[in-house]
């Protein structure tokens, strides 16, 4: 049974992470997921709720998993905002991440939906984490739900991938009658600027978002009790696969010394009407 929802709830999803290698040998592997969706600024102003926030508990949401680690990653985003001349994104900030599990996290990826005080989406803050623990950003400006949108690669990430080309997302968020909604993300890897040249990794995260309340909070942990350890262990069998097919292997180069690079527009984006 779907748990109901209500505007402006924490959410949390339960899905699919879905990942593919093309080259040089095919690698593709799926599994189950959960995350957190959470309107940062209706729970800065209304409270966590059931959430439990910068507390210990089995399941758990900690601001300085975030950005610069301060108390209050909402206040590090709008810096951020404000920094890179998004002043409009004054409405609800959903933050689309994994929660920390028995005192564990690691978020590959997080993604920050920055909206204007109309409901429409303003920009997008994509928040990667590698192995390494290093942290960078991705800054989208004026996406839009169902159209790509791509930024450079500057971050090392995997030691099987090179730091060169660009990623492509397209993020989308469905409201269905009577069922759940939908949030999908897709990141497409691309290791060569020239055009035409295939994506060399399809990766991609999906869920039905619920209600965050001790039922699903429950349903959560006994399902996967131990899934962001879950995750970090996939990452690292997943990359003993590679070693052992001989896949091509990239020393790690320094981080950016900026947190933050700004991405771009496809051409079909550019082109689209703001909402």
């Amino acid at each position: 049974m779907n748990t109901p929802t209500a505007p402006h709830q924490a959410l949390i999803g339960f899905g699919q992470v879905r990942h593919t290698r093309l080259r040089p040998q095919r690698n593709a592997f799926a599994y189950p997921t959960y995350f957190l969706m959470l309107p940062m600024r209706a729970l800065r102003a209304q409270g966590p709720g059931h959430l439990a926030r910068n507390r210990p508990a089995a399941l758990a949401f900690h601001d300085r998993d975030h950005g610069d680690g301060r108390a209050d990653s909402l206040a590090w985003l709008d810096e951020v905002l404000r920094a890179h001349g998004v002043m409009d994104a004054t409405g609800e900030v959903w933050l689309h991440t994994y929660p920390r599990v028995l005192g564990y996290a690691f978020k590959p990826v997080s993604f920050w939906y920055c909206h204007r005080p109309d409901g429409s989406l303003r920009a997008v803050l994509v928040e990667v984490n590698n192995t390494f623990g290093e942290r960078h950003c991705y800054l989208l400006d004026e996406p839009r739900y169902g159209v790509p949108c791509e930024a450079s690669k500057v971050f090392h990430v995997s030691p099987f991938c090179p730091v060169r080309g660009r990623y492509r997302f397209v993020f989308m968020r469905t409201e269905r009658a009577e069922q759940a909604p939908r949030t999908v993300v897709r990141i497409d890897y691309f290791d060569d600027e020239a055009p035409g040249t295939p994506a060399l990794l399809n990766t991609s995260v999906s869920g039905e978002l619920q209600a965050l309340t001790p039922a699903t909070l429950r349903r959560a942990l006994w399902s996967h009790p131990a899934m962001t350890l879950g995750v970090i262990a996939r990452i690292h069998w997943q990359a003993l696969r590679l070693w052992l097919r001989r896949t091509p292997f990239f020393r790690q180069p320094p981080a950016p010394a900026q947190l933050v690079t700004p991405g771009a527009p496809t051409a079909a984006a550019a082109k689209s009407p703001h909402p």
